[in-house]
């Protein structure tokens, strides 16, 4: 693919546009710095990344969030963002204004030093972990994310487990992420959640509520990755040739704002890694009194938008069409070239 916005072409074919609905979540970025360094991170999050969102900048949000009844769920997310000084103030406050919490976890942060009591305050403030697994094979997982963080993350599912996540009835909510290993779209979304939980809870006595599929986003180090293996162009034209209309009208970002560590506002994680700025407008959350204001605006787009509208469609909370999927095989272990 080329550098003009075949997106916006072909959402014009399809009679389709990008616009904000009234946001009910915000996605806020704590920072980059992260325990991790994954092959497939659009962040390009890693250990000796320096960007933290200050507490300045968090007590700013807070009171924006505050004035913004129509925000009801706060998405937490890195990095790391357990990393972040100020991520245990965050989460307090945002009980005391009764705020629906996500916390974007890699499970193995929360084994870090300093980390210890993490996952009992996550337990104590109810806050949904939602972590990342992208394979039930240790072979897929440590040649993705680290050597031994497979077995890592199984040694905090089971911390997690042990104090009621992802137990019936416990009402504290634990979700796996999966992402394809390499250039392809994931599997559909519940047969593969089906396996996860049969071969979690036989080989390792493990559980958990939800398996969501994502597709692996084609910009920063995943993206250096593909052209490195020389297979960005195959991957674009995979996504492109399965573009599904049905997943573009149900993209997160019709209902969500994004906020960088440094208080920039975005469509969505995504357009924050590439700087494109909310409505391709440049706006801070020093500039606006609520979000609110934030609703008429459009969606700006750009080929990256391929991977959230491909096959089954892709977003924070998993597919968006569920009646589309790749295949329903079981994964197999790929090599990944680094």
């Amino acid at each position: 693919m080329n550098n003009i916005n075949e997106f916006g072409t072909i959402l014009d074919k399809h009679q389709l546009s990008f616009d904000r609905n009234n946001p009910t979540t915000l996605q806020v970025n704590l920072g980059k710095l992260c325990n991790q360094a994954c092959l497939h991170c659009h962040v390009d999050a890693g250990p000796n990344r320096t960007e933290i969102m200050t507490k300045e900048t968090i007590e700013r949000l807070l009171l924006l969030i505050d004035l913004s009844d129509e925000i009801q769920t706060i998405d937490v997310t890195g990095g790391a963002p357990e990393l972040n000084p100020h991520f245990k103030y965050f989460v307090r406050e945002l009980r005391k204004i009764d705020k629906n919490i996500i916390d974007r976890c890699n499970l193995t942060v929360l084994l870090e030093p300093g980390q210890e009591d993490t996952a009992l305050f996550l337990k104590e403030h109810n806050v949904q972990v939602i972590c990342s697994l992208p394979c039930y094979l240790e072979n897929n997982v440590d040649r993705q994310r680290g050597k031994g963080v497979f077995s890592k993350s199984l040694e905090a599912l089971r911390l997690l487990n042990e104090l009621g996540y992802g137990k019936p009835n416990s009402g504290l909510e634990l979700n796996i992420v999966y992402n394809p290993v390499g250039a392809s779209l994931p599997p559909n979304q519940m047969t593969l959640e089906m396996q996860y939980k049969s071969i979690l809870l036989d080989d390792y006595d493990i559980t958990f509520n939800n398996l969501l599929t994502m597709t692996n986003i084609p910009i920063k180090r995943f993206k250096r990755m593909l052209i490195n293996d020389d297979n960005y162009n195959k991957y674009m034209g995979i996504l492109k040739d399965n573009f599904n209309p049905m997943a573009a009208r149900n993209v997160m970002c019709r209902d969500l704002i994004s906020i960088g560590w440094e208080g920039s506002i975005y469509d969505c994680d995504f357009n924050q890694m590439l700087e494109i700025p909310i409505g391709n407008q440049i706006t801070t959350i020093w500039e606006i009194e609520n979000f609110a204001e934030l609703m008429i605006k459009s969606i700006a787009v750009n080929n990256h938008c391929f991977g959230c509208t491909a096959g089954a469609g892709s977003s924070c909370g998993g597919a968006l069409d569920s009646g589309s999927g790749e295949s329903d095989s079981k994964i197999q272990p790929v090599a990944i070239t680094n």
